[in-house]
């Protein structure tokens, strides 16, 4: 079963409407959209605020915080179909259950997980300015207040953050699990967080937009990328979230409505007013928690983790590498010998590089350490902790990150280089798992081999950090 985006025809969803089941739908982009575009047919004109208001009131998001920025859900308008309203209330409503088990989020076509809570709320403020005449708590309703409960805990900050985990099922996913401890602020709320900001700036600002919800969220998670990955797609699409976010939100005024969500919710839950002093202690743990954010969501790409690639176990028991480590070698794959640039074609050659270094070479393991496709991802292969198999006799001292494709007369796209020269290493080396001083080398530098291929170890030749070898 194809999970590409925008799958069904519309004259199928039609069909579809009469004869809805809760079975019918997964917990997968795809499906909500199919379950909006229904809600859409029982909303006179189907207006987008409308719309908002009406899933709001499904799912029972009217707390007195989401009140004091949107509003009453009020209940005009037919009743809705009881399986529907069922669906949409679980698909909108976030927690996390005992077992790991994260509730609340979808599986959109470009891999990544997002929380549906934020991302609406942030798209009804949005619209809701152009009515009103100003943007109000599109941060708060999104992130910042979600960023607040996390820092009010008294855990250390680094486990604050960071919770991803994988799907039962990419085809029809029901089930997400977190991989490692739960936090209160997951990777899947801060995705939908950052998506709610940046679709409702969009909305707010820009004159004309999709007649209907169903057609925005359409156009955001539903674009198919060309052969030239992301250098020539379209701005407002989901795989370019990271970077549209950081061109919109400056971590300071994001911290200090991290501290105004935490005073209206103290405000409005009954409490004492916030004094001085409290409002300064807070800042000071907002500023170190907003580090931590920054570093993992901002300045780090965006990193599909081994489950949802379908990674096979690691075979024995890996070496731990001993950090920070000195060295960063580049490689391309050469076969698969194409460019990926969707999720799943991405995840099926990461599948067969991983059967050919396990079986054809008795590996235990994919030998990289991150595989960077053209489809807007880095793949995490051994990752930051264990020792790879890729650059004979310097895999204790550098990480190996491969392009895949076969680079030996063109170059890989410009955005998957940026993502490997300019975010992965910065990342590497703002956690601590690079050395600030790295070098960076090719793969034909140290082993006698054509790798990383002529066209793309000429274009490295000119990073910053790559170094010649020490004779």
């Amino acid at each position: 079963m194809d999970i590409a985006c925008c799958k069904l025809t519309l004259a199928l969803v039609v069909v579809l409407a009469s004869t809805y089941t809760q079975a019918s739908f997964s917990q997968h982009m795809d499906d909500f959209i199919r379950a909006v575009k229904q809600v859409e047919g029982g909303v006179s004109g189907a207006q987008p605020l409308a719309v908002l208001k009406r899933l709001r009131r499904a799912a029972g998001l009217q707390d007195a915080f989401i009140q004091h920025f949107l509003g009453n859900a009020d209940a005009s308008g037919p009743e809705m179909d009881a399986d529907l309203s069922e669906y949409i209330s679980k698909a909108l409503n976030h927690r996390v259950i005992d077992g790991g088990r994260e509730e609340g989020v979808v599986l959109t076509s470009d891999g990544t997980t997002v929380a549906l809570r934020p991302l609406l709320l942030g798209i009804e403020a949005g619209f809701l300015s152009k009515s009103k005449g100003r943007l109000r708590a599109l941060h708060q309703l999104t992130l910042a207040r979600d960023l607040s409960l996390s820092l009010q805990h008294s855990s250390p900050l680094p486990q604050h953050l960071r919770s991803d985990g994988c799907w039962d099922s990419l085809t029809s996913p029901q089930v997400f699990t977190l991989s490692n401890t739960p936090t209160l602020l997951t990777t899947a709320q801060v995705n939908g967080g950052m998506d709610g900001v940046v679709i409702g700036m969009e909305v707010s600002t820009k004159a004309r937009w999709p007649l209907k919800l169903s057609d925005l969220l359409t156009e955001y998670y539903c674009h198919q990328l060309d052969n030239d990955g992301l250098d020539s797609a379209p701005r407002l699409i989901s795989q370019r979230r990271r970077e549209n976010f950081r061109g919109l939100v400056a971590p300071p005024m994001l911290a200090r409505q991290v501290l105004k969500s935490a005073v209206l919710q103290q405000t409005l839950n009954g409490g004492s007013k916030m004094e001085a002093q409290e409002k300064k202690r807070f800042m000071a743990v907002v500023k170190e928690g907003m580090k931590e954010f920054v570093h993992t969501f901002m300045d780090c790409p965006p990193i599909i983790p081994r489950c949802m690639w379908g990674a096979e176990p690691y075979r024995g028991t890996p070496t731990t590498l001993s950090l920070p480590l000195s060295f960063l070698y580049i490689h391309h794959t050469h076969t698969p010998s194409e460019p990926c640039v969707t999720f799943q074609q991405c995840s099926a050659d990461m599948r067969s590089m991983q059967r050919f270094h396990q079986e054809d070479r008795g590996w235990d393991d994919i030998g990289y350490s991150f595989v960077a496709g053209s489809d807007g991802h880095i793949y995490e292969g051994r990752g930051w902790h264990w020792q790879g198999a890729h650059t004979l006799g310097h895999n204790s001292i550098g990480y190996g990150v491969s392009f895949i494709g076969d680079y030996v007369s063109r170059l890989p796209s410009q955005h998957s280089m940026g993502l490997v020269r300019d975010q992965l290493a910065s990342c590497a080396v703002g956690g601590g798992r690079l050395a600030a001083n790295f070098t960076l080398q090719g793969h034909r530098q140290v082993v006698n081999t054509s790798c990383p291929g002529d066209a793309l170890y000429n274009e490295i030749k000119g990073w910053e950090h790559f170094g010649e070898v020490k004779r």
